[in-house]
C-alpha cells in the first residue's frame, strides 16, 4: 500500500465467534454472536484504516469457532458451506478486481483453524473457475522461526507448561523447513503499523500473544514475513524478496 499498489482483503466469516466485552467466551451467558460480530467488523474497519488497506469485502459467513467446537456444525458456517459456493462469490470479486498477486493460508490453515481451512479452499477453487494467472502465495513460517517462537513464549510466560506430546507434534508440523520457502519478504519498516493494525482487535487482545511483547520487541522478532510461492507465470527466480518480483 505504502508503494501505491491496490491492496484488497477479503474475510470470509463475521467474527461472532470471538469474546464478546469482558472476554465473555462463546457459549457462555452474555456472549451474543450478533453484537461480537458488529464490534469485530469495527476493529476489522480499523485495522485496515492502519494498514491503508484500499478495498475491503466481507462475505460475512458465520464463523466457524476452533475446530472441534458445536459451532463448526451449524448451519450456515463457512465450515459448512459447499466450497463451489464461497469459490464462486469470491471469483467474482478476482474478476472484477483482477489481481497480480493472491495470498491465502496453506491447506492447513497455518494452524488447523477450521475457516482458514475453508479459506484455502475457496481461494485455489475460485482460481480455477477464472481465466486470470496471478502468483499465488500461500502464508508460512520457517521452521526455525517456530522454534524461536517456542522460545518467546517462554520467556514471556516462564511458568507456562510443557505440551502434551500430541500438541508439540501438531506444532512441529506448522510453516515449513527454511529451504522450502520460496519469498522472504523484509517487512521492518512497517513493524508499527503491523503492531498497531493488531492492537485494533481490542476485543481479541487477550488472544494476541505478540502485543505483549511491546511494539519496540515486536519490531526486533517480526520484521521478516514469508511465504511459498505455488502458482506463477513471471519466472521470477527464487528464493524473492518481492511478492512483485517479475511484475514491476
Amino acid at each position: 500500500a505504502a508503494e501505491g499498489v491496490r491492496t484488497v482483503l477479503v474475510t470470509c466469516t463475521d467474527g461472532g465467534c470471538g469474546d464478546g466485552p469482558g472476554g465473555v467466551k462463546p457459549g457462555d451467558p452474555g456472549h451474543d454472536p450478533a453484537a461480537v460480530a458488529l464490534m469485530r467488523r469495527q476493529e476489522l474497519e480499523a485495522s485496515c484504516d492502519v494498514l491503508k488497506v484500499s478495498d475491503l469485502e466481507m462475505l460475512d459467513y458465520a464463523d466457524s469457532g476452533m475446530m472441534g467446537w458445536p459451532s463448526n456444525d451449524a448451519p450456515g458456517s463457512f465450515w459448512q458451506t459447499p466450497v463451489e459456493e464461497g469459490a464462486a462469490r469470491l471469483a467474482e470479486l478476482m474478476r472484477h478486481y483482477r489481481p497480480d498477486v493472491v495470498v491465502t493460508y496453506d491447506e492447513n490453515g497455518f494452524y488447523g483453524h477450521p475457516d482458514h481451512i475453508q479459506a484455502h479452499r475457496i481461494t485455489m477453487a475460485a482460481l480455477e473457475m477464472t481465466a486470470l494467472t496471478p502468483k499465488v502465495y500461500w502464508t508460512t513460517m520457517p521452521r526455525s522461526g517456530m522454534q524461536r517462537f517456542g522460545e518467546i513464549m517462554r520467556e514471556f510466560h516462564p511458568d507456562m507448561p510443557e505440551p502434551d506430546p500430541a500438541e508439540a507434534a501438531a506444532m512441529a508440523e506448522i510453516g515449513l523447513p527454511d529451504d522450502e520457502i520460496t519469498t522472504w519478504v523484509d517487512t521492518t519498516a512497517y513493524s508499527g503499523q503491523k503492531f498497531d493494525a493488531l492492537a485494533a482487535h481490542a476485543s481479541q487482545g487477550e488472544n494476541i500473544f505478540f502485543l505483549k511483547m511491546g511494539k519496540e520487541r515486536f519490531g526486533e522478532l517480526m520484521g521478516m514475513e514469508t511465504f511459498v510461492r505455488v502458482q506463477d507465470a513471471t519466472g521470477a527466480d527464487v528464493p524473492e524478496n518481492d511478492l512483485f518480483a517479475g511484475l514491476r
